[in-house]
């Protein structure tokens, strides 16, 4: 985890960001962030829960001073909890201006993908794969490329920021 952190708070220019995404695991399916909405990859901290927010949202966590919500992207996306362990990982990232830990299995890698490498998810209908931006080819491999904006609706943006 820490060699990817480093690589990803390295001082890179926009270009270089570009075309860049963290990988990270829920299960057996990877998952890529554009690495420029990533701020900061920590592993998993004590989290206090706060009443009356949905089930994938777990709480808060206090880094370094700073108050930043979590959401088990696990849970969001409906699949089964799991107790967290020492691969846990938060993924703390921007989106719609505020910070918020999202938190994954595993962090695995950081991959370059090119516009060639990626492909619009299939339209299956209303709001189906509306967490999906893309998905990336690597070789072999899959990776769901996720919109995080699209995380949370601009309610929840809302809320999470009162209690920022």
């Amino acid at each position: 985890m820490l060699d990817i952190q480093s690589e990803l708070l390295a001082d890179k220019g926009q270009d270089e960001q570009k075309n860049q995404y963290l990988i990270f695991r829920l299960e057996d399916d990877q998952f890529g962030i554009e690495i420029e909405k990533v701020t900061e990859i920590v592993g998993i901290q004590k989290i206090t829960q706060v009443p009356e927010m949905p089930n994938y949202i777990k709480g808060i966590i206090n880094l370094r001073g700073k108050i930043i919500p979590v959401m088990d992207v696990r849970m969001r996306f409906k699949k089964d909890a799991i107790e967290y362990n020492d691969r846990t990982c938060v993924v703390i990232v921007e989106m719609q201006n505020i910070s918020v830990g999202l938190i994954v299995d595993d962090v695995c890698d950081v991959a370059s993908l090119g516009d060639e490498d990626i492909v619009p998810p299939p339209d299956m209908g209303k709001n189906e794969n509306r967490f999906i931006k893309g998905i990336g080819k690597a070789g072999q491999d899959v990776k769901l490329i996720l919109d995080c904006e699209r995380l949370l609706s601009d309610d929840e943006v809302e809320n999470l920021i009162q209690i920022h």
